[in-house]
């Protein structure tokens, strides 16, 4: 975890030569960004910063507890437990700054939802997914924008890809990540029989742009006209985008506006987000297989959480956590599950890395 604080610290300290720096200052894209991936590391660097500071002067008190003149000692002695209170206080906030690793206080992040096992009930759920992190965003007060869509007749999602900016985003969202299994009595079940499908939601941290560069040989761009459910054509102008990574593989497509412009600086954003994220599997082998387990294929048999409809029940099946309150859940009240999340790896932290000296 030293070893991480270390990393942001010199990388916030690069950042603040940057925001000086004239060439920096002459390019407004590259300002931005460099300004963005500043404002993003300040809260947990200049904690750190203090931190560091703080253990020095508990080290000169310590020191000067060793004088032999009795009136320093004193001074001191009495000095030292306000000191590692301070400590202690930066600490845990340290630790609840690094949940999620070196992403942690990404700003930005881009959420994928899909419809699994279930057909439309399954469309009709991911869009009750989308529906409850749109409401909780809302709440946060964070920037939420779709990305991508694919909706079906009946008013669900094949699958839906959306941008949240906002302080915190990504480590309240990252646990997300996973499989959602349904149970409940679709609207078009005329016995009454309670029904399971599933869908799964993907969360990744979006990098800056001068972390990934692409330059368009990297990538086959095709142009099509957009369609909507049951293969409708929703404009006459060949605006939705596609986009093929060579090296990859990745495919991103993106049909929303009727722009072509606009519509390909969307798919450049999800397709930078995928590489990014497939750049930290293909250096980190844990981690790619952590991602593995998240996500899954979107079978029921892969889940992280069950939404119960007639018992209004949620169950989060990695930390045996069960609510009573499921509509109040959709409805966008899904702390009490995210912070419960969030203690259960604060309390891995505190376990792995406890000691302060």
């Amino acid at each position: 975890m030293r070893d991480l604080l270390e990393q942001k610290l010199r990388r916030f300290e690069e950042l603040e030569k940057l925001l000086v720096d004239p060439d920096v200052l002459a390019n407004s894209a590259r300002l931005s960004a460099v300004a963005r991936e500043h404002g993003s590391l300040a809260k947990l660097a200049m904690k750190y910063r203090r931190f560091k500071e703080l253990n020095a002067e508990i080290n000169e008190a310590r020191e000067l507890a060793k004088n032999p003149d009795a009136e320093m000692r004193e001074l001191a002695e009495a000095e030292l437990p306000e000191l590692k209170s301070e400590r202690e206080g930066y600490w845990n906030e340290l630790l609840d700054l690094t949940i999620g690793g070196e992403d942690a206080n990404r700003s930005r992040c881009v959420m994928e939802i899909r419809a699994g096992t279930g057909g439309e009930e399954a469309a009709l759920f991911a869009r009750d997914l989308y529906e409850m992190y749109k409401h909780y965003a809302e709440q946060k007060h964070w920037k939420v924008e779709i990305l991508g869509m694919n909706p079906t007749e009946l008013g669900g999602f094949k699958e839906i890809s959306l941008g949240l900016e906002g302080e915190g985003v990504y480590r309240h969202l990252q646990y997300e990540s996973g499989g959602h299994r349904v149970q409940r009595v679709p609207e078009t079940e005329a016995k009454g029989r309670i029904h399971t499908s599933a869908a799964t939601v993907a969360v990744m941290a979006e990098p800056e742009d001068v972390e990934v560069n692409i330059k368009p040989d990297d990538y086959r761009k095709d142009i099509f006209h957009a369609s909507g459910p049951g293969g409708q054509h929703v404009n006459k102008t060949a605006s939705a985008i596609r986009l093929t990574h060579y090296e990859s593989g990745i495919v991103v497509s993106c049909q929303d506006e009727k722009s072509q412009h606009k519509n390909l600086a969307k798919a450049l954003r999800v397709l930078k987000t995928r590489l990014y994220e497939h750049k930290q599997q293909e250096a980190d082998a844990k981690r790619s297989d952590e991602r593995k387990t998240k996500i899954g294929s979107g079978d029921r048999s892969q889940r992280i959480r069950t939404y119960n409809f007639p018992e209004n029940r949620l169950t989060d099946h990695r930390i045996n956590l069960t609510l009573y309150k499921l509509d109040s859940i959709l409805a966008g009240g899904v702390d009490p599950v995210i912070e419960g999340l969030l203690e259960y790896e604060r309390q891995a932290l505190r376990d792995a890395f406890g000691t302060i000296e």
